[in-house]
């Protein structure tokens, strides 16, 4: 499902980071960034600081109140949406909680998008995302102190929280299409080959997207994937070219460009986690597009559906991807 969009534009971004995404190249991008990963007195209401941070961070870069924000839509990836939901309790917002993975910004931005692009007055929306290395480790994986050894085809989960906020007032930035993806199912069983497993979403989305709009992959600028990692970026190439003859060369990964993979060895294939992709394209991105360097970009974020349990069942990891393009100057 495609559509475009009239009335929807980017107002203001707001980026916190942990320790090894502070190290990374895109640092000076980061409103506030974190030397330890306890920053409460648990890792999850860790990630709960986390999100309160970049909220008061946004409202304050854009001068407005909590009772100025018409809606929030945000996620992240601990049960039951935990890190947000405890985050926002106390500012009585209208509120709606998604849950698409890696991919939870972009559905963030396109359930936002869409209510408030036909309004007459004023609106104003924020989306929020977040992830914690070792919440999403505890609850997903094993947790840290197993001393469980990674191959090299494992992402590793970013620690952030990203705000963006959509208004309905003109800006020099605008929301001007999105492509809702499908549930994709390629019996991928390896919790640690996560690009393995997202690639053939993407690749899906990317696809529709461009039929549906009848535009070829150089309409844009730039075209960036969530967190495939540096092995899930060249299956995704080799994937559009093989079943849609379609050739990528404006293309690359967030999960690849968040840390300086020849230095930080242990980050082995890359970024994942919701916020990995919001780390580059709410701030690198967001400031390559105000200053025009770049006009028009397609924001395609991947995620994994999966839980522990049904692993433990012999299932397949499910996936699902969902793009967003931006364009400046419109």
């Amino acid at each position: 499902m495609t559509e475009k969009l009239s009335n929807v534009y980017v107002e203001e971004t707001a980026l916190v980071a942990g320790p090894l995404e502070k190290e990374g190249p895109l640092k000076e991008y980061f409103d506030k960034t974190y030397d330890d990963y306890n920053l409460k007195e648990s890792l999850e209401l860790s990630e709960v600081q986390m999100n309160k941070d970049v909220l008061d961070i946004i409202l304050k870069k854009t001068n407005q109140e909590e009772k100025d924000i018409d809606l929030i839509v945000a996620g992240d990836l601990l049960n039951q949406l935990c890190a947000t939901s405890y985050a926002i309790k106390d500012l009585n917002r209208p509120y709606l909680g998604v849950f698409s993975a890696c991919a939870t910004s972009m559905e963030s931005v396109i359930i936002a998008s869409k209510m408030i692009d036909k309004e007459k007055e004023q609106k104003r929306a924020i989306c929020l995302t977040s992830s914690h290395n070792l919440t999403s480790e505890k609850q997903f994986r094993n947790p840290t102190e197993y001393g469980y050894t990674k191959p090299k085809t494992a992402t590793f989960t970013s620690t952030g929280a990203a705000a963006i906020m959509l208004t309905n007032k003109k800006t020099n930035i605008k929301v001007t299409s999105y492509t809702i993806g499908t549930i994709e199912d390629l019996n991928q069983k390896d919790v640690n080959n996560m690009g393995a497993v997202m690639a053939p979403a993407a690749a899906d989305t990317i696809f529709k997207h461009l039929t549906n709009l009848k535009i070829t992959p150089d309409y844009y600028d730039l075209i960036l994937t969530g967190d495939l990692g540096i092995y899930g970026k060249e299956i995704l190439k080799d994937y559009m070219k093989q079943n849609y003859n379609i050739t990528l060369n404006n293309y690359n990964d967030c999960g690849a460009m968040l840390y300086d993979m020849n230095r930080q060895k242990e980050i082995t294939a890359g970024g994942s986690g919701p916020v990995c992709s919001c780390l580059v394209n709410y701030g690198y991105i967001y400031n390559m597009l105000k200053e025009k360097n770049i006009k028009k970009v397609l924001l395609v974020t991947t995620g994994a559906l999966f839980s522990p349990t049904f692993l433990f069942q012999k299932q397949s990891i499910l996936s699902i991807a969902h793009a967003v393009s931006l364009e400046a100057g419109k």
